[in-house]
């Protein structure tokens, strides 16, 4: 459910509480000793209480005529209303009451009270004060709830919406320099970063009425439906006006036409032009502001993202570190966090978080807390939250093999020793083998800093870093496993990036090579059209090679120089399964003999196992006149041929 929807539903039991109670009060309160009567009545008990010899006690107020016949405690009271112009005296005298014998009728003045006046008046206002409390209270909630999503964000994104926000508050400041207000404002960004939140934002800053569609609900197997919708939708908003209209996922009606299968009279086609139309079509003066969030703006018509439809793009990228702590801030409002826990320290782990992720994250590490009957959220549970995220939830009923466990072990120490070892990878976070999602284990790195741009060196080690699991299943066990499918693929997708995309290659230098083709309708790549001849792509797939080649002799030598180090903390991480950063630093720091781990102990005491490397037991050392294990790995005629 929403959370406008909930704070709707919350004010709305709020609001059926108060009038129960107030119903409660009104028409269920104890009644009141004292009988209301008129003035005869009480003159006539007063005459005939003095026959009777019983004395009373008569109160006057300034608008209240009050009797009480007897003296005992639970004596008869009897009340009358009366004006200011009331003589009681003058009115007891033309009865033929005595009411100066002060043993049978005792008469007495109540001085008049403000302050009663007063808390009369409060106690019959106090039903109408709780009804415009709580709906003032609904009002605040629910602009609140938009609002809080223009308190983060990036800085020009925030002054964007807020300029449209200031069109529909104070549009005359405007149109006194002859300005007019932006027809539409395209909101792009990945999946997850607040572009539908900040739109409900805009409309609830400004006050204005607010109307929200998705782009599927226009595309319909009849002709004429979707185009119908939009009138419809359009008609409504200018009765309305100035209002916003929000268009969640353009692109799926939004898409460049000509590009579909159904030809010149396709549906999406018509609905298409009626929103251009309606947007900047023959009626230009409509203050209604279209709204529309896409993730594909590349797909989209030109004609839609001209200047007087879309004047405007805001990009929500994924937010820096400032932004995910005020993320962090909102979403953690309502869950009762450890004193030791700090947002900042929280959002340094999470670098490339959206705002989805970062609300999930908090959410997964509360039901990780309730789950262990804890009363507050401590850092475990955010540690495990980050890794559900990240990873997935462990799977911890898995069992594999003894031997698979190791080579899980030797796989990410690989990794890890290699990113401790080179100047240019990202410091050490975590390393475990409990397996999560498709993954047998990961090795998690903690950027220091928000990065934007990479440069060659850093791809370099990075690639280095990438195969350093693969580099030391082949030295401790003679053998490869497909446990590194994954990390070559990337390693050859960055390396063809490197040569052909960013100009990092000597030899083919700053040139742009291959154009992709992509098919508007399906929305996705569908091959690269080779606008290079034969013999350049011979040299791509050269300096690919050499690239890949390089990366794994420099993983090669660093775990081969630090093999007894490497298997004193793979033997450390086959017992505890995860070994956070400052644990893994201290064991790399910790000072070892080469005697002391010199074979892992899953080869211990198996000397018939088949080996595929150049020694046994783990110890691969070249031997004179026999070739290098790297050049074993990729020796073969550079042809072009990777396969």
């Amino acid at each position: 459910m929403s959370s406008s929807g909930k704070w709707i539903r919350t004010s709305f039991i709020l609001l059926l509480v108060t009038l129960a109670i107030i119903l409660v009060v009104v028409f269920f309160r104890t009644p009141s000793a004292t009988k209301s009567v008129n003035v005869s009545t009480i003159l006539a008990d007063i005459k005939t209480d003095m026959n009777n010899n019983q004395q009373d006690t008569l109160n006057v107020s300034s608008d209240t005529l009050t009797l009480t016949r007897g003296n005992s405690p639970n004596a008869i009271k009897e009340a009358a209303a009366i004006n200011d112009t009331f003589d009681t005296t003058q009115v007891l005298k033309d009865n033929g009451i005595n009411y100066s014998n002060s043993h049978l009728l005792i008469l007495q003045y109540d001085p008049p009270s403000a302050l009663g006046t007063w808390v009369n008046l409060l106690i019959g206002y106090i039903p109408f004060l709780l009804i415009g409390g709580l709906l003032i209270f609904m009002m605040r909630q629910a602009q609140g709830s938009n609002n809080q999503a223009l308190s983060f964000g990036k800085s020009r994104a925030r002054k964007e919406l807020q300029e449209i926000v200031e069109f529909l508050k104070y549009p005359e400041k405007f149109v006194a320099l002859g300005a007019r207000i932006p027809k539409g404002l395209l909101l792009v960004g990945p999946p997850g970063t607040g572009k539908t939140l900040i739109s409900r934002a805009v409309a609830g800053e400004a006050g204005v009425p607010f109307f929200s569609i998705s782009g599927s609900e226009f595309v319909e197997m009849f002709v004429g439906v979707g185009a119908s919708r939009v009138r419809d939708l359009f008609d409504q908003a200018k009765r309305n006006s100035p209002c916003i209209v929000f268009v969640d996922e353009i692109d799926a009606v939004g898409r460049q036409r000509g590009a579909g299968l159904g030809g010149s009279h396709d549906e999406r086609e018509q609905t298409l032009n009626q929103i251009l139309v309606e947007m900047d079509g023959f009626d230009t003066n409509t203050n209604v502001i279209v709204i529309a969030a896409t993730n594909r703006p590349d797909v989209l018509d030109p004609a839609l993202l001209r200047p007087g439809r879309f004047d405007r793009q805001v990009v929500l990228d994924r937010p820096d570190i400032r932004g995910r702590v005020a993320i962090l801030q909102v979403h953690a409002k309502g869950k009762p966090l450890e004193k030791n826990i700090s947002l900042e320290t929280l959002a340094k782990q999470t670098p490339g978080f959206s705002g989805a992720d970062l609300s999930n994250l908090l959410n997964e590490a509360a039901i990780l807390g309730a789950r262990r009957n804890k009363r507050s959220i401590g850092m475990s549970e955010l540690e495990e939250a980050i890794d559900r995220v990240v990873a997935g939830p462990a799977r911890k009923s898995r069992i594999i093999s003894e031997r698979e466990k190791a080579i899980t072990a030797y796989h990410e120490v690989g990794h890890a020793l290699v990113a401790r070892l080179l100047p240019n990878t990202d410091p050490v976070h975590k390393v475990s083998i409990v397996a999560r999602g498709q993954a047998g284990g990961f090795t998690m790195l903690l950027p220091t800093e928000d990065r934007y741009l990479w440069s060659k060196p850093q791809f370099e080690d990075m690639l280095a870093y990438a195969l350093g699991g693969h580099v030391a299943e082949l030295i401790i066990f003679g053998e490869v496993t497909t446990g590194a499918s994954n990390d070559i693929e990337r390693v050859t997708k960055i390396a063809r990036s490197m040569v052909t995309e960013y100009g990092m290659s000597s030899l083919i230098g700053p040139m742009a090579l291959g154009h992709k083709d992509e098919l508007v309708f399906l929305g996705r790549d569908f091959g690269e059209q080779r606008n290079y001849s034969e013999q350049t792509a011979r040299e791509i797939d050269e300096e690919v090679r050499r690239i890949i080649q390089e990366a794994f002799d420099k993983a090669y030598n660093i775990v081969l120089q630090n093999k007894t180090r490497m298997i004193m903390i793979s033997e450390r991480l086959m017992k505890e399964e995860t070994l956070e950063g400052p644990l893994f630093e201290s064991l790399f720091n910790q000072p070892i003999s080469d005697d002391q781990y010199d074979t892992p102990s899953i080869l211990a005491g198996m000397p018939g196992i088949d080996l595929t490397g150049n020694a046994e037991q783990g110890n691969l050392l070249p031997e004179p006149g026999v070739a290098h294990p790297v050049n074993q790995q990729l020796q073969g005629p550079l042809n072009g041929d990777l396969n």
